[in-house]
């Protein structure tokens, strides 16, 4: 059977692929989905073969809900596997007696629904897209000199030169009227 190359999957593609077999519907759910679950399996006491593996169990659920016709997608697709593949890693960290930074309380809900995950990680996911849309709004020098502190994790002395303040204390000081700025930004359109 000959694929046809699609250059945009949407979530019911990649099922519909899933279900019917298709190889580049599995490489591109990989390819789209498993960086997130690695990040969470190595933030969590694990490797990259442990995400491997939970993110092939993930899968297979996925494809048994999908085969046996009763997977209804209610949240993104992403959403979907980074739920199933949460609880596959507490259901390991508990058989292996260790514990990670995940909740403690979810040790006993592994059986639980994933709606409540999925729900959280869907309103997790709109927060950072509100986030990033209200740095757009804050603008220059603001937005560059917020990302070189907290995501470039430049030191107070680097973004003094950076910009040409004077001194350190005055950088400090437009940093948080900066950070007020776009606190008052990210709630005024909650």
């Amino acid at each position: 059977m000959r694929e046809t190359i699609r250059l945009q999957w949407t979530d019911n593609d990649l099922l519909e692929g899933l279900a019917n077999g298709s190889d580049a519907a599995l490489n591109q759910l990989y390819k789209r989905f498993f960086p997130t679950v690695l990040h969470l399996i190595q933030s969590n006491n694990g490797n990259e073969d442990d995400a491997k593996d939970i993110f092939q169990e993930a899968l297979v659920v996925l494809y048994e809900h999908v085969q046996a016709g009763t997977f209804t997608l209610n949240a993104q697709l992403k959403t979907y596997l980074y739920s199933v593949s949460r609880r596959l890693w507490l259901k390991q960290l508990a058989r292996r007696g260790r514990y990670s930074a995940l909740a403690p309380d979810d040790l006993n809900e592994t059986d639980a629904p994933v709606d409540d995950d999925m729900a959280e990680h869907e309103l997790r996911d709109q927060q950072f897209e509100h986030m990033g849309a209200s740095l757009d709004k804050l603008g220059e020098p603001c937005r560059t000199l917020l990302e070189d502190f907290y995501i470039r994790h430049l030191s107070m002395q680097d973004i003094t030169e950076k910009f040409g303040y004077t001194n350190a204390d005055n950088a400090k000081t437009q940093k948080y009227k900066c950070l007020m700025r776009l606190k008052r930004l990210f709630f005024s359109n909650m």
